[in-house]
């Protein structure tokens, strides 16, 4: 469904304004977090703190902002800081770049919609709400789903009704006060106890949680539908700039660009200069202390290797479904089955091969066909989400039984 974006474009004033409060407030993270941490060095022997320092440091205001800040790579498995510095900053670059018509803008950020302040917004209220009612349940031995709403509901409710402040906050508190408390209570109460992976709560939360907020939208649509005004708007800004069009041939570059975009895709950027700053922000942080990034486990190489083929073989596989639809689930193993078996069983090449090919295999078309049964009031993304329970809940095992024989 295509967002209503024309009632919602920034004026130039404002645009001015947000790149200026952007980039100010990149640079002032990278400051706070720097002053942060090297206040702390002399309790850390590598470059940077590693993981375990900063959950056994928590409730200390420099764990936490590494937490939260962590939170925005969570989806990828990453949880780092200088990841989520770095996937922000990317997608802002790639904001600008299609806004000002730059063709090398990539794909289009957010589908071509323009909504991404709008969308940005909503994700990062959500996760700072997320963290403010429920930051309470981590402690150094207890990892909690804080990061949930940052890559669900928020961002999906602004895809489906459009930007504005009313969809926005809505949404944030929506992601805050369903989506969060529901991916806890899975991963607690289910999860943890029947020892299956974390992922497979955090996204039936996610879906379940999503459901329930569409259907509150459905029944009280003033929760984000604002009331018709008498006056007809005046125009504002200018419409977003996409590249020159040019006839997709779904070659090699193109497939690399697409298993690229792939890594951005989970918080609906879906684009490569958001996902290279991510890569160089993980990867910044393995280079100075490789227990640092991926929840300490020193395994970021094979975990980045093995997203990447997984996207690869999807994009080949489902090349056809990809000229067909115009835009294939490709991304859903990369967030969901491959992470979970190469922190699960490790990152031999056993594991890396079987869970990229077998994700490659399942994950998209079942993600499709949930998708095409979603209703129409509500995001498509659902589908996605319980594809990746589903297949992470069949695939994980079956690796197990694989490598154990």
């Amino acid at each position: 469904m295509e967002p209503n974006t024309d009632t919602h474009r920034l004026n130039p004033l404002a645009s001015k304004n947000l790149d200026t409060s952007i980039i100010l407030l990149v640079i002032g993270t990278g400051l706070l977090i720097t002053w942060l941490s090297f206040t702390h060095r002399s309790s850390w022997a590598a470059h940077w703190p590693d993981y375990n320092h900063m959950v056994s440091n928590l409730p200390d205001p420099s764990a936490w902002l590494r937490w939260v800040l962590g939170d925005i790579s969570e989806v990828a498995f990453y949880k780092h800081e200088f990841a989520s510095i770095g996937l922000l900053a990317g997608a802002y670059l790639a904001y600008w770049a299609n806004r000002t018509g730059k063709a090398w803008q990539g794909f289009a950020i957010s589908y071509g919609s323009g909504l991404w302040p709008w969308l940005v917004t909503g994700s990062l209220l959500g996760l700072l709400l997320s963290n403010l009612l429920w930051g309470w349940t981590v402690t150094a031995n207890s990892w909690q789903p804080t990061f949930a709403a940052f890559v669900s509901l928020p961002a999906a409710m602004v895809l489906m009704f459009g930007g504005g402040w009313k969809v926005t906050i809505n949404g944030a508190i929506m992601g805050a006060v369903l989506v969060t408390p529901l991916c806890l209570l899975i991963v607690n109460y289910a999860c943890n106890p029947l020892g299956l992976p974390v992922v497979i709560g955090n996204v039936s939360g996610m879906a379940v949680a999503s459901v329930l907020a569409f259907l509150l939208c459905r029944y009280v649509p003033n929760l984000v539908k604002s009331a018709p005004t008498s006056q007809p708007k005046e125009s504002s800004a200018p419409e977003v700039e996409p590249a020159k069009s040019k006839t997709t041939d779904y070659g090699i570059i193109w497939s690399l660009r697409r298993v690229l975009a792939d890594f951005s895709e989970a918080p609906f950027f879906g684009n490569e200069l958001a996902s290279i700053g991510l890569l160089v922000g993980v990867l910044l942080a393995y280079t100075l202390n490789p227990m640092s990034p991926a929840y300490g486990s020193g395994l970021l190489p094979q975990l980045i290797g093995a997203q990447a083929l997984t996207s690869a073989l999807g994009v080949v596989i489902w090349r056809r479904q990809w000229r067909r639809l115009g835009w294939y689930p490709t991304y859903v193993p990369l967030v969901s089955v491959v992470p979970a078996a190469v922190l699960t069983y490790g990152g031999s090449w056993q594991v890396i091969t079987s869970s990229a090919l077998l994700g490659a295999l399942i994950a998209p078309p079942l993600a499709c066909a949930l998708a095409k049964r979603v209703p129409g009031d509500m995001h498509p993304y659902i589908g996605n989400v319980l594809s990746m329970a589903i297949s992470t809940l069949l695939i994980i095992p079956f690796i197990g039984l694989l490598i154990a024989g």
